[in-house]
Order: C-alpha cells, then structure tokens, then sequence
C-alpha cells in the first residue's frame, strides 16, 4: 500500500484481517479527544447522567459509521470515492474539502491535549510564557513523529499500532481504576446550560466524525461482515470506556484541562503517557484521510508532499492551544450537522435502493465522463436538507431529524429525477 491511494485495489490485496481493522479503530479512538468528549458533559451534567448519554450516543454513532464499513470490504475503494454514485464527483469533492480542512483541527486538537498533560506530568516550566512554549514543542515533536509514520505508509502504522494499542489499553486500565478510586474537586466549575439531547448530539457528533473514514482501511478487509463488527466494536466499546472516565477525571480534577485532570486522579506521568501515545495513533487516522482526501482533488500530487503537508499544517496550528479547548463541544456539534445527513444520504443510496457493485460500476467511479460526473443534486440537496434539518431540530436533538430528512429528500428526490 502506498501511504495514499486513492485507486480501486485488487481482491488479492485485501489481505487485511478483521482483526487488525479492530485494532485501528481501536487505536483511533483510544484517544485524548474521546476523554475530552466526557470532560466537556462534566460541566452539565452529573457523572451517572453524562454515562448515560455516553452509553445512547456512542452505541448510536457507532452504528451509523459500521453501517457503511462493509460498502469499503465490497467497491475496494476509499470513502470519498465511495460517495461519488451519491454525489456525483464534484459533489463528492465538497466532503473531501470539509474531511481535509476538520482534519487539521483534529491534530491541532490531539497534539494540544497530549502536550498539555506531558508538560504537567514533567514539572512545566516556570513562567506561564514557558509553560506555552513547553507545550508548543512537545505538540510540533508528537505531530512530526505521527507524519513520519504515516508517510511510510498504512502498513508501517498497522505495525506501530500493534505495539501501541496493547500499551494504550494497559495505561487505559490503570486510568479507569485510578478514576474509581478519584473524588469530586471541591471547586468545580460552574454548570453550564445543555440540554440531554444537545448533550446526546456531542456524543454522537463524535463517533460520526469518524464516517468518512468508513472505507479507507475496511477496503483491505474482504468479509463485509468483519468489517462491520469491527469497526462497530472498535468505535462503540472504546468510547463506552473512555468517555466516562472524561467525565470522572474532570469531575475530579474541576476542570476539563487534560494535565489537571490526569493530575487529579494521581495518574500524571502515566496519564501524560497514555495521552502521548493515542495522540500518535489517533493521528496516524487523521493524516491518512486527509492525504486520500486531496489526493482525490488532485490524484497527481506526490504522496509525500501531501502526507508532510497535512502533518505540518496540523501541528503548526497546535501553537493555539487555548482555541481548541474553548470550541470543543461547538467543533463537534458543526461536525454532526455536516456528517450525519452524509452518512444518510450513503445509507439511502446503497442500502434503500439496488446499487449493481460489479467492476463496472466500480471502474465508473473514476470516469470524470461517465454517470456520476459533475454534482449530483438528489445527493446534495438531501444533504443541504439534513444539516438544515440538524440545527431547527436542537431544541429536541439534531441527530435523527438530520439523518431521517437526509434519507427521505434523498430518495424523493432520486426517484423525481428517475421518473
């Protein structure tokens, strides 16, 4: 594999098993950014409250994105090039513009959490300048290395996942029996107003900015269903374990800074290592897609210039730590009004009506002449639909009414321009 391939692989190249795309979700989302999602329910809602949105909304995400996994197992083709029959190849062009641009906001954000908790864990330094320096460069050094084996290519990152993820799952056990054992900060922050179901939207919004990621690795896997379950079980039992230990650890700590709360539970260095590494791994994911989403704008670039490109851009944005941290929930309730109707508009057209996926039909996703060429509007307005539909439905919840009316517009709209 190259480390950004955007052609429709060979079945003799789908020798990835199903195991190995469990351990890459698992890598991804055993993450700074999945605490982060629990810390930020802590300022409004009880611990037992936001577990509970954790458990509704992650079963949920979860599912959306399995749901199209095995869509990667059958076309062999990466999710942007998977989404042309729906949008067309201009159309699906706009989604690769908004996975390419989110995704430097996602190694911003990892890199800042990470470099938050190692500068605490190690003393700091000693003016507040210091501290942002400090952080500033541990944030640049864990961005280049995640760019370096990224550039050597996904089976270069399977290989370092194998040895990080059982060392991320080892920290991740001393961190649950370290928040068990945590208690309540006596100055916790002051509760902020947010609904259950906005709540429910900040969860989901999470699992579901990982749906443009639904063919990228599950097409080196050849059983459809192992690619569900995988990547099902790699998504939903990850952030099942790690939300709610956010929300401990910020409950704790009266915070949700990442170097606070791993202090707060009495698992700084340990912590700022179990940050470190899911940075890396999480950002292995990040870099990768990007790099298949330019390359898909521009399938003549070299996959060097454009691994290094989204590596640097990335961690050169880290230098703004206190952004990120402030916008996190806001950040990932816009990437649920864009995603969810994506995924429904997917769902709609390859699971709600017969799609023929044979070599034909996968050689047309790559003709800038053939029957997906230019913007589709079925795809695209249900689309535009859904994600109108996701902020007049906040009051009771984006999540289902953006996902519905992104199905019916779609198939509505289809079954017009078809009659």
């Amino acid at each position: 594999m190259n480390a950004a391939e955007i052609r429709a692989i060979g079945p003799a190249e789908q020798t990835q098993s199903s195991t190995d795309l469990f351990v890459i979700f698992v890598g991804a989302n055993v993450v700074a950014t999945t605490l982060q999602v629990g810390a930020s329910l802590s300022s409004s809602f009880t611990v037992e409250r936001a577990i509970g949105l954790v458990a509704i909304g992650s079963v949920a995400g979860a599912a959306l994105v399995a749901a199209l996994a095995p869509l990667g197992s059958r076309l062999r083709v990466p999710s942007i090039i998977a989404a042309r029959p729906a949008l067309g190849i201009r159309g699906a062009a706009l989604v690769a513009v908004v996975l390419y641009v989110s995704n430097f906001a996602w190694i911003a954000l990892n890199n800042v959490i990470a470099a938050s908790a190692v500068t605490r864990a190690i003393g700091g330094a000693g003016s507040a300048g210091g501290l942002v320096a400090s952080r500033t460069a541990w944030a640049i050094f864990l961005g280049l290395v995640a760019t370096a084996i990224v550039w050597r290519g996904p089976r270069t990152v399977a290989r370092a996942d194998r040895v990080a993820v059982p060392m991320l799952l080892i920290v991740a056990v001393a961190l649950t029996i370290a928040c068990l054992h945590a208690s309540p900060a006596a100055n916790r922050a002051p509760h902020v107003p947010m609904s259950w179901w906005r709540g429910l939207d900040v969860v989901i919004g999470y699992q579901v900015s990982w749906i443009l990621m639904f063919a990228d690795y599950s097409r080196y896997t050849r059983s459809s269903r192992g690619s569900a379950t995988a990547v099902f079980l790699g998504l939903a039992l990850t952030s099942l374990w790690m939300m709610p230990l956010g929300a401990m650890a910020a409950n704790a700590a009266g915070t949700s800074d990442p170097g606070a709360m791993m202090s707060a539970v009495g698992l700084g260095a340990a912590g700022a290592l179990l940050l470190a590494i899911a940075t890396l791994t999480t950002n292995f994911v990040n870099i990768y897609m990007s790099a298949l989403a330019w390359k898909s704008l521009m399938p003549r670039a070299s996959d060097s210039a454009v691994v290094w490109s989204i590596g640097i851009v990335g961690t050169a944005l880290s230098a703004l730590p206190g952004v990120w941290l402030e916008h996190y929930t806001n950040f990932t309730v816009a990437l649920a009004a864009l995603l969810v109707p994506v995924g429904g508009v997917l769902v709609a057209h390859y699971y709600l009506q017969q799609v023929r996926m044979d070599e034909a039909f996968i050689k047309s996703l790559y003709d800038d002449r053939g029957p997906f060429r230019g913007v589709l509007v079925p795809g695209i307005a249900a689309w535009a639909a859904g994600a109108v539909a996701f902020y007049a439905a906040g009051s009771i919840g984006g999540t289902l009414p953006a996902l519905a009316v992104s199905v019916v517009v779609y198939l509505a709209l289809n079954y017009a321009h078809r009659a």
